[in-house]
C-alpha cells in the first residue's frame, strides 16, 4: 500500500510542470500586467511628437452651408449692370474650402524638438519599471526555489522523525530506554508535521506571489535558479560608472534636463513674431456685385505680440527654475546610483562572508551529529543527547540556508543596482569592465554541502520563507 501510494505522489510530483527563472523572466516581460499599463504609456506618450507636428503641418478644411432667407434681394438690369444681379436669393446655398500653412513658427520649433525629448523620456521610464518588475520577479523566484528546497529536507526530516519514534518505541517495550525518551520521540515527530504544514503554506504563498507576477497559476515546480554572477575585478568606481552609463533612471534624469531646457527655449522664441498663409475657395449661388459664382483668396499674416502683461515673462522665470530643478535632479540621480551601488557590493560581500562562516558551522555540526548517532546505537549516548544533537544540526543547516539566500539576494541587488534587468537577463556580463570571461563572483558556490543528500541520523532543517 505504501509503495503504490509512493509511486501516486511520485506521478503526480512529474505531472506538474517545471519553471525555469528564463521562463519566468520571458513570461514577466509579456505577461506582466504591471508592464502592460507601463507599455500602454508609453504608446500614449509617443504621440507628443504626432501632436507637435500638426501645429506645423497644413490644416485643410471644407464646409458647406444652405440658407432659407425670408426675402430675396435682387438689383434688376439697368445702368449698374446689364443683368439682375442676385444679393440674397431665397434659398442661399454655398460651399468652401480653406488651407492653412504656418510659414515663421519660432514657438512650434520648440515644441516639436521637446516631444522627441518627451518619447524618450517616456521610453527611459518603462525601462525602469521593466527592470524593477523583472527584479521583482527574480526575487520572487529565488525565494520560492529555495522554500521548495526547504520543504523536501522538511519532507525528510518528517520520515526521519517517524523512524526515530518507531525504533523508541521498540526500545521502550524491550525495556532499554525510559518512557522520557519515548515522549522526546513523539514530540519531535508532533513538531516535524507541524513544521511541514507551515513549509508546505510558505511555499503555496511564494508561488502565488510569483505566479501574480507573471500572470500563471501556481500549480509548477521551480527548476534550481542559476547562480547570480557579478563583475569580479571591478573596483566600486567602476561599477558606479557603468551604472550611470547603463542605468535608465540616470539617462531619464539627463533627457529631462534637456526637455526643460528646450522648454525655456521656447519661451524665449515667443517673443519672436509668427507669420502664416492662408488660402481659401468658396462657391454659391449667388453671384453678388462681382457677378461671379466663385471666389478664391490668398493671405498671408504676420502678428507679433509685443506685451502680454508679462505672461511671458512668468513663464521664462518658471521655465528657469525648471532648468535650476532639473539640474540638481539629475545630480541627485548619480549620487543615488553611487550609494546604491556601493552599498550593494558591501552588502554582498558582508552576505558571502556570513554564508562561509554557516557553512563551516554546518560542517561541524554534521560532523558532531554523526558521532552522538554513532554512540546512540551503541548505547553510549541517550536519546536526549541525540535529540541536542539534531537540535544543534538544525540551527547550522537553518543558518546556513538562510545565509545562502541573503548572498544570492544581495548579488541581485547588486545585478539591480547595475541596470541588469532592464535586459532581463539575471547574468551581468563583465567584458565591458575588461574582466577575463569566466571572471565572475557567484553569489552561491559550485557546489552546495546544503545539496548533498543527509545522512540517515541527519535532521534536514526548514527554511524560513525570504524577505521581500
Amino acid at each position: 500500500m505504501s509503495t503504490l501510494l509512493a509511486l501516486s505522489l511520485s506521478a503526480a510530483l512529474a505531472a506538474a510542470p517545471v519553471l525555469s527563472l528564463d521562463e519566468a523572466l520571458e513570461s514577466a516581460r509579456q505577461q506582466n500586467l504591471d508592464l502592460k499599463i507601463a507599455q500602454e504609456r508609453f504608446e500614449q506618450a509617443s504621440l507628443a511628437t504626432r501632436k507637435a507636428w500638426a501645429g506645423y503641418l497644413p490644416t485643410i478644411s471644407v464646409g458647406a452651408s444652405i440658407t432659407r432667407n425670408n426675402v430675396a434681394a435682387i438689383i434688376p438690369a439697368g445702368t449698374i449692370a446689364p443683368v439682375d444681379i442676385t444679393i440674397q436669393p431665397l434659398i442661399q446655398q454655398g460651399a468652401q474650402a480653406e488651407i492653412r500653412q504656418a510659414i515663421i513658427a519660432p514657438q512650434l520649433w520648440a515644441g516639436i524638438a521637446a516631444s522627441y525629448k518627451s518619447v524618450k523620456l517616456a521610453e527611459l521610464n518603462t525601462q525602469t519599471a521593466r527592470r524593477q518588475v523583472l527584479f521583482g520577479v527574480a526575487q520572487a523566484y529565488y525565494g520560492a526555489a529555495a522554500q521548495q528546497e526547504a520543504l523536501r529536507a522538511q519532507e525528510r526530516l518528517l520520515e526521519l522523525t517517524r523512524a526515530r519514534e518507531k525504533d523508541t518505541q521498540a526500545r521502550f517495550d524491550a525495556g532499554t530506554v525510559t518512557r522520557v525518551a519515548l515522549l522526546r520521540a513523539q514530540l519531535d515527530r508532533s513538531r516535524a508535521e507541524q513544521d511541514l504544514v507551515r513549509a508546505k503554506n510558505a511555499l503555496a504563498g511564494l508561488k502565488l506571489a510569483l505566479g501574480t507576477l507573471i500572470q500563471k497559476e501556481p500549480d509548477f515546480d521551480l527548476a534550481p535558479p542559476p547562480e547570480p554572477q557579478v563583475p569580479a575585478q571591478a573596483s566600486p568606481d567602476d561599477l558606479v560608472n557603468q551604472a550611470i552609463q547603463e542605468r535608465s533612471d540616470v539617462q531619464a534624469a539627463e533627457v529631462g534636463l534637456k526637455l526643460t531646457r528646450i522648454n525655456k527655449t521656447g519661451v524665449i522664441l515667443s517673443y519672436l513674431p509668427t507669420l502664416g498663409v492662408t488660402g481659401a475657395y468658396r462657391i454659391a449661388n449667388a453671384a453678388g456685385f462681382t457677378g461671379q459664382n466663385e471666389t478664391w483668396a490668398i493671405t498671408f499674416g504676420a502678428s507679433w505680440t509685443l506685451f502680454d502683461g508679462g505672461l511671458r515673462e512668468a513663464n521664462l522665470s518658471e521655465a528657469s527654475s525648471r532648468v535650476r530643478e532639473a539640474t540638481v535632479s539629475q545630480q541627485l540621480a548619480q549620487a543615488r546610483v553611487k550609494e546604491e551601488v556601493r552599498r550593494s557590493k558591501l552588502d554582498l560581500e558582508n552576505a558571502l562572508a556570513n554564508r562561509s562562516k554557516a557553512e563551516e558551522a554546518l560542517g561541524l555540526a554534521r560532523e558532531s551529529n554523526r558521532l552522538t548517532d554513532v554512540s546512540f546505537q551503541a548505547g553510549v549516548a541517550t536519546y536526549l543527547e541525540v535529540a541536542d544533537a539534531n537540535t544543534s544540526l538544525t540551527n547550522a543547516e537553518v543558518g546556513f540556508v538562510s545565509e545562502r539566500l541573503q548572498a544570492s539576494l544581495a548579488a541581485l541587488r547588486l545585478l539591480n543596482a547595475l541596470g541588469s534587468f532592464e535586459s532581463g537577463s539575471v547574468r551581468k556580463e563583465a567584458a565591458a569592465l575588461g574582466a577575463k570571461p569566466g571572471a565572475g563572483v557567484s553569489a552561491q558556490p559550485q557546489q552546495q554541502p546544503a545539496q548533498q543528500q543527509p545522512a540517515p541520523e541527519q535532521q534536514p532543517a526548514q527554511q524560513p520563507a525570504p524577505q521581500q
